[in-house]
């Protein structure tokens, strides 16, 4: 069996197997809430762990894109009569051109100075949202009808969780088939060099925009999920925080990895929840254990466990 199929069956098994055991060590609502949002927020971070870790562009507005998609999702039914899922799909189409028509500029950038553009890129998102108070609603946030399919009312968290968890599944499938692809191996040679990618032959302007609109689309189909499942969005789904959260998963988790996108996704989800007993003291130990992380485990956690245990064998 190829390596990358291993890998494939390997990552695809563990995201099933954790999928199916977590209805069953943790069934209350609220546990299965709290994993709805891991999943949620795991899609966006696949499509920025693509960006960042596969052809090694800086994004720090990411979240503007799932401000897309949310508000997509909210204002389609209200503004234009659309059923909520065509609305997440008109969104999921307004992200992707966005990130066409801006990417083109932004992404002849490089280094610190595309993080300052794709900052700005976010920061003008939130502020199109906060200020225009009419459509978007303001700072105080819209409503998201219900989303009913066939005449079933989507609801509960069991369902939402079932229905993150399958979407979750094929957006890790269509990103480790892309990883796998000849587009993949040409944003892995321009993630090392760009020149050298350029030398043999790789359209490096060309390779760096479709995993741009790619990584714009994930996190636009997050924003509609999240729009659904909470059924209210404010602002602060586009916000610079949110989009410094995002990068952080996908740093924790190891920039090159897919399942490390999802544990980073996992942890940053999951760890706020268990750390309320805490109370003012939350945040505090949240950045300690981060710290700890980076420091033990420098390539983010999963590529490191990985290490270790591959060390420990060859030991």
């Amino acid at each position: 069996m190829a390596s990358g199929t291993r890998t494939k069956l390997l990552v695809l098994g563990s995201l099933l197997l954790v999928s199916l055991l977590v209805p069953l060590l943790f069934p209350s609502p609220f546990h299965l809430r709290v994993a709805a949002l891991v999943w949620i927020n795991a899609v966006a971070a696949l499509g920025l762990a693509l960006l960042m870790g596969l052809a090694g562009q800086v994004s720090l507005g990411h979240a503007g894109f799932l401000g897309i998609g949310a508000y997509a999702t909210a204002l389609g039914p209200k503004h234009l009569g659309l059923d909520p899922l065509a609305s997440m799909g008109l969104g999921l189409v307004a992200a992707g051109l966005l990130a066409f028509l801006v990417g083109r500029p932004i992404l002849r950038l490089k280094g610190h100075y595309l993080a300052v553009a794709t900052l700005g890129l976010g920061i003008l998102v939130h502020l199109v949202l906060v200020s225009e108070v009419p459509i978007t609603g303001g700072p105080d946030g819209i409503q998201v009808p219900r989303l009913e399919l066939l005449g079933w009312r989507v609801a509960g968290p069991a369902t939402w969780y079932g229905i993150t968890g399958i979407v979750l599944l094929l957006a890790a499938w269509l990103a480790l088939n892309l990883e796998d692809s000849s587009t993949g191996r040409a944003l892995r040679a321009l993630h090392d060099s760009e020149v050298a990618a350029s030398v043999v032959g790789v359209d490096v302007a060309r390779h760096k925009l479709v995993v741009f609109v790619i990584a714009a689309v994930y996190a636009a189909l997050a924003g509609g999920l999240f729009a659904l499942f909470n059924r209210f969005v404010t602002p602060d789904v586009a916000g610079f925080l949110r989009s410094i959260e995002l990068v952080t998963m996908v740093v924790i988790g190891g920039m090159g990895s897919i399942l490390g996108a999802v544990v980073g996704a996992a942890l940053l989800t999951v760890l706020p929840q268990a750390l309320t007993l805490f109370h003012e003291y939350e945040h505090a130990v949240l950045g300690l254990l981060i710290i700890l992380f980076m420091v033990f485990l420098r390539q983010g956690i999963v590529p490191g466990i990985a290490g270790l245990l591959t060390r420990r064998r060859a030991a």
